[in-house]
């Protein structure tokens, strides 16, 4: 699902990076020259009352009403003012022009195929800084600042060197869907441990049907599961020291184990012949048919599939089960991340307004609106309490909530692509048994040495 920057999506190439770095700004260290109105108490960001707003959102899988929504909303606030908002795909090739000229828009949904790249937009100071929106007073509580409205990991996400220069919108979380009606009627229970996990497999192999497909031509998405469990064995710790591109990590027994553990899916027969030349919406679909039990997914599963789910199907996320008896992570935790990455570049005419915009983007109205229409979980906290939720955004809910702060979250993907393309090609021969574990740990290991040594790539820290 293109809306989501986390899976299937494409960088700028070095060529257009290159163009942005050429044309460096000091961004959020320059002196403010937008457009600036009077602060108050309703407008404590000083947006101009008066002056134009363009919004450029990428318009996925998410839509763009919610963006709209929040366009209408700024400008009741602010009725001398219009929005101009424009709902696009290839993020990255309309705009990369207009910031290497330094007149860029005032607000942007940095997401989809094809989107700016992230590290250089970052590296080339071309964002503002927007430490003083989440300082503000939220839209819906005064005496709540925006920051404190925001589910655990939203703003770290965002923070590049000290600095927050994006929010993203949506909260994804990863685990392993099923049919909840299909358990029911088969009498299954979803596992807790990976040994159940297996154990259920071989009886769902008996009535017929796949324990697993997965989506075989994007290899990262059996990573997550892999992953997970290498998280939940080995710790926050583990997480941070693949980040932080340590030496051994991918060789250390937690991640063998866990690389095993998804190894056996194979090795038993455990899934569902072709997956390896599935794409994501061929493996989907056969799951949604019930051609398998399982398949592996971030939370925006449900709405990308609900125009072919059967009715009653009945689809529920769960987390990915426990490695071992000593795991050092709780059952409930979950691989967790947010995506719909808006920013608001550092030269826009009206930069005081796009911090205002996105006070109103994150208020629990605007966020509510987005559950309901995208089926799919906001970053503002509380913001489905009370809806009537279908049963994947239900069970993607109760999920956020029975982890709390037992979540977890990856940033090598982001950082540094080339070790994400090399996890991502080890993991597709795992899974066709043509790498046993320890050759995979040792691949991917080589690539993240690989990347540690290049002094050409930037390195970053948690």
């Amino acid at each position: 699902m293109n809306a989501h920057p986390t899976r299937r999506t494409l960088l700028l190439g070095t060529v257009a990076a290159a163009a942005l770095s050429a044309c460096a700004t000091s961004g959020a260290d320059d002196d403010d020259t937008s457009a600036k109105g009077t602060t108050t108490a309703e407008n404590p960001l000083g947006a101009p009352e008066d002056a134009p707003l363009e919004v450029v959102v990428f318009k996925g899988g998410y839509g763009d009403q919610y963006a709209i929504e929040a366009g209408t909303l700024y400008e009741q606030r602010f009725p001398k003012a219009t929005v101009d908002h424009k709902g696009i795909q290839r993020v990255g090739e309309v705009l990369q022009p207009r910031f290497i000229s330094d007149d860029p828009p005032d607000v942007v949904d940095n997401s989809g195929a094809g989107r700016l790249d992230l590290v250089t937009l970052v590296s080339s100071g071309k964002l503002t800084d927007l430490n003083e929106l989440l300082d503000a007073p939220s839209l819906d509580d005064p005496s709540k600042k925006v920051r404190d409205t925001l589910m655990p990991g939203v703003i770290e996400e965002g923070t590049f060197d000290g600095k927050v220069l994006v929010l993203n919108y949506s909260s994804v979380l990863w685990g392993i869907w099923y049919s909840k009606s299909l358990f029911a009627k088969h009498g299954w229970t979803y596992p807790t441990t990976w040994a159940d996990m297996l154990a259920l497999g071989d009886e769902i192999k008996k009535a017929g049907i796949a324990p697993w497909t997965w989506q075989g031509k994007f290899p990262e998405y059996m990573n997550d599961p892999l992953v997970s469990l290498a998280a939940k064995a080995g710790g926050h710790e583990l997480v941070k020291s693949v980040d932080n591109l340590e030496p051994g990590i991918w060789k250390s027994p937690s991640m063998l184990a866990a690389a095993d553990a998804v190894y056996q899916l194979a090795a038993r027969g455990h899934i569902m012949a072709g997956s390896e030349a599935l794409s994501h919406t061929e493996a989907q679909n056969a799951w949604s048919k019930g051609q398998a039990a399982f398949i592996p997914c971030g939370s925006w599963l449900e709405g990308e599939q609900q125009q072919v789910t059967p009715a009653g199907f009945d689809m529920v996320l769960g987390t990915v089960p426990a490695l071992t008896a000593g795991d050092k992570l709780p059952a409930g935790a979950v691989m967790a991340a947010s995506s719909e990455s808006f920013l608001v570049p550092a030269k826009a005419g009206n930069a005081r307004g796009g911090l205002e915009y996105l006070r109103i983007l994150f208020s629990q109205k605007v966020a509510r609106g987005f559950a309901q229409n995208s089926k799919a979980l906001p970053v503002v906290a509380g913001s489905t309490d009370g809806l009537t939720l279908t049963s994947g955004l239900a069970s993607t809910a109760e999920t956020a909530k029975a982890a709390g702060a037992n979540m977890f979250g990856y940033r090598f993907r982001t950082w540094y692509p080339p070790l994400a393309k090399a996890l991502d090609d080890a993991t597709g021969e795992l899974l066709t048994k043509r790498l046993t574990p320890d050759r995979w740990a040792e691949r991917v290991q080589k690539a993240a040495d690989g990347v540690a040594a290049d002094s050409s790539v930037t390195k970053h820290k948690r």
